[in-house]
């Protein structure tokens, strides 16, 4: 299972948003955790060295290290702002 670590932009995100969806995306980073390479709606980013996550209209980009077992949550923002 691989840890993980959120970044101070995507912790305030988290925080700010309604409770429902927060806790969604919450539920989904959790489950990130324990296959991150088998998880559904997952891309890797081309312009950027890690991975987004789709939930809904919601993008969490993140990225994995391997050595550390870590993954590192970088944003979380709505579809059209997240890859401004």
């Amino acid at each position: 299972m691989y840890k993980i670590t959120f970044s101070r932009q995507a912790d305030k995100a988290l925080r700010r948003m309604p409770r429902n969806i927060a806790t969604n995306i919450a539920k989904k980073i959790r489950q990130l955790a324990i296959n991150p390479k088998k998880m559904k709606n997952v891309k890797r980013l081309t312009n950027h060295h890690g991975y987004r996550l789709r939930i809904g209209d919601w993008r969490v980009v993140y990225t994995i290290n391997e050595n550390e077992v870590l993954i590192h949550v970088v944003k979380i923002k709505s579809r059209g702002e997240v890859y401004k």
